[in-house]
């Protein structure tokens, strides 16, 4: 099967308000000692579902928030409930986390920066790449509808990940 580019769709002002609070969760994580990240499961409806933030540095490595957004959709909510809700996050979601959310049958990804602009991130900052080659969603889950990055996020998104890197604790 050939990967195909996402459709990148125009982010509404609903989408911002949820990368928002995505970025919200990333800072928590990061204050927490963690690694920036953070994602918010919304239903059909448009209420949140769910939050998480990124657990991976002090709890076990694949605590990622999209992980534990697709496992909690995957144990509470109808096939069809979860093929409509989407998962705003932070960053894309890594490989692992790709692969969950489609298996899960989760509905459309919104995220405030990329894989590629991380990895990118992370060269500048002379940080070790991470475990996993940074793919984007559609060459794990194809079928997969995604939005994103938000220009106007991704620098803020951009510098949590300084901080966190470079041992950074200030605002």
């Amino acid at each position: 099967m050939t990967a195909r580019p996402p459709h990148k769709e125009t982010l509404s002002a609903v989408d911002r308000e949820h990368l928002a609070r995505c970025v919200a969760l990333a800072e928590e994580a990061l204050d927490a000692g963690d690694e920036p990240f953070g994602s918010v499961l919304v239903g059909p409806d448009g209420e949140v579902l769910r939050e998480a933030r990124n657990r991976a540095v002090t709890g076990a490595p694949t605590r990622h928030p999209e992980l534990e957004l697709a496992q909690w959709a995957a144990a509470h909510l109808g096939a069809d409930a979860r093929a409509a809700a989407t998962v705003y996050t932070s960053g894309e979601h890594c490989p692992m986390c790709a692969a969950a959310h489609a298996w899960a049958g989760l509905g459309r990804i919104v995220y405030a920066s990329s894989a590629s602009q991380l990895a990118r991130w992370l060269g500048a900052f002379g940080a070790a790449a991470p475990p996993v080659p940074p793919l984007p969603v559609w060459a794990v889950a194809p079928d997969v509808p995604v939005s994103g990055p938000d220009l106007a996020l991704a620098p803020h998104v951009r510098d949590l990940h300084r901080r966190f890197h470079l041992g950074d604790t200030s605002a």
